[in-house]
């Protein structure tokens, strides 16, 4: 299951629109169906009952896609790496754990589509610090909810306000929203030249409910839980140039660290990247855990 199911005759690269008023003629499973689906292709490796978990949650893919239409990257292209997402969850789904699939798939599909952004995006580097990807992924969501509505650079009220909310420095989101602001595009620029349709039409509401709010902060907070939790499975050197070298609004560099350590500044590295990996696979094996706790809960 390593590609989109067959019965998608188009992908959304291709013909965008289309693709969107296809994957409206899937229907959503009941959950039972969706059960049975998933024991099928669990025990007996039916492919066809997992091509129909996932012709019925495309839907999903393209509503979470598009809240991530703003920074720069074609919404077909965001979609593509959603449905990605997707099939991992399809092919990882246990239905024994009493939670739908939709529960399940969310998480999935939003590290594929993320992990894709800061790739596109790290040619023009970011920044590497949780901060600074924090200030990359809410800066147009903060911006609204403050009214900086303004053109070009923001007033340094708002700077300020922002910096702080978002515990950064007022040069990173000067440079971060120049960035941003570089990569938008019209809403009601038309899907193709040859019809009336513009692209708000197929975009979701992105107000917020108190709610939702709220549940953004959980979330947040759960987060910050999972990489304090996950930094104690690295050893006192391991977490210390981590946290030095990624963690830091000021990384320290490989050069001071390896007069610390006494070792080379290209053995810093291997230590820094062993240890981002070995903290990137802790934080996603507790963020599926708290999922399926939470819809058994």
């Amino acid at each position: 299951m390593t590609t989109l199911p067959s019965a998608i005759s188009i992908s959304p690269e291709s013909n965008l629109q289309r693709y969107l008023q296809e994957i409206r003629r899937f229907p959503m499973l009941e959950k039972e169906q969706e059960y049975m689906l998933a024991k099928r292709w669990l025990e007996h490796n039916d492919t066809d009952s997992a091509h129909q978990m996932v012709t019925s949650h495309l839907r999903l893919v393209a509503k979470i896609a598009s809240g991530y239409r703003g920074y720069g990257l074609p919404l077909a292209e965001l979609i593509s790496e959603g449905n990605i997402g997707l099939m991992q969850a399809v092919k990882r789904f246990d239905p024994e754990r009493g939670f739908r699939l939709a529960t399940y798939a969310m998480w999935w599909i939003r590290a594929s589509i993320q992990e894709y952004i800061l790739h596109s995006w790290s040619l023009v580097k970011i920044g590497t610090t949780a901060a600074q990807k924090k200030l990359f992924f809410n800066l147009r969501k903060l911006k609204g909810q403050i009214e900086a509505f303004e053109e070009g650079d923001l007033t340094p009220e708002h700077t300020t306000e922002i910096a702080e909310r978002l515990n950064v420095s007022e040069d990173e989101v000067i440079s971060m929203n120049r960035r941003l602001a570089g990569s938008d595009h019209s809403l009601n620029a038309p899907l193709r030249a040859d019809t009336d349709g513009e692209w708000i039409d197929w975009l979701a509401d992105d107000s917020e409910s108190q709610e939702s709010q709220l549940a953004e902060s959980e979330e947040y907070s759960m987060r910050q839980g999972m990489l304090q939790d996950a930094l104690q499975i690295l050893n006192e050197r391991e977490r210390h140039i981590l946290t030095e070298r990624r963690l830091q609004d000021d990384p320290t560099t490989l050069e001071d660290l390896s007069k610390v350590y006494g070792i080379s500044r290209e053995r810093v590295r291997q230590i820094e990247v062993r240890a981002f990996e070995k903290l990137q696979k802790a934080i996603r094996n507790a963020a599926i855990e708290n999922n399926m706790a939470t819809a058994e809960a």
